[in-house]
């Protein structure tokens, strides 16, 4: 009888760890779902619209090209887009507010077009930016651009 009770305070045990587990899992899946997914291969990109744009600049000042901020709302996501020189290398990062980010490089080509992955960030902040780079960046052949977090919060 003793063993009986104890195999049975174990079985429900178990079965209230699995069921208080399963509603909070089973929350942040939906929101989530599409965090560090390509926007257009995931149809994301269908309903998107710039949020926010700004230059990709050399050390020289110089413009290399833009960085935008894109929104989708049938996903309720946000990822960054480059349009820069077919001829550079980059990395793209993008943030939220809540402190989750997204980090992806692109290879010279594609006519300079580049975009990263996206995060869920529905009524909350968002922003990213992007270096890309030339010839490994010898000699100052690089740029920075940045949507900005402040332009983005407020």
């Amino acid at each position: 009888m003793k063993l009986r009770a104890v195999a049975t305070a174990i079985g429900v045990a178990a079965s209230v760890v699995l069921i208080a587990g399963s509603p909070a899992h089973a929350q942040a899946g939906p929101k989530q779902r599409y965090d560090h997914k390509d926007p257009y291969k995931a149809g994301c990109a269908s309903t998107s619209r710039v949020v926010e744009t700004a230059k990709l600049k050399s050390p020289m000042r110089e413009e290399w090209g833009t960085v935008s901020l894109m929104w989708s709302r049938k996903c309720q996501t946000n990822w960054i887009k480059v349009k820069t020189s077919a001829k550079v290398t980059g990395t793209i990062n993008l943030y939220t507010q809540d402190r989750r980010s997204d980090s992806f490089s692109f290879k010279k080509g594609n006519r300079g077009v580049h975009w990263g992955d996206m995060l869920w960030a529905n009524d909350m902040c968002a922003w990213g930016s992007v270096t890309v780079q030339q010839n490994g960046g010898r000699g100052g052949q690089y740029a920075t651009g940045s949507t900005g977090m402040d332009a983005a919060c407020n």
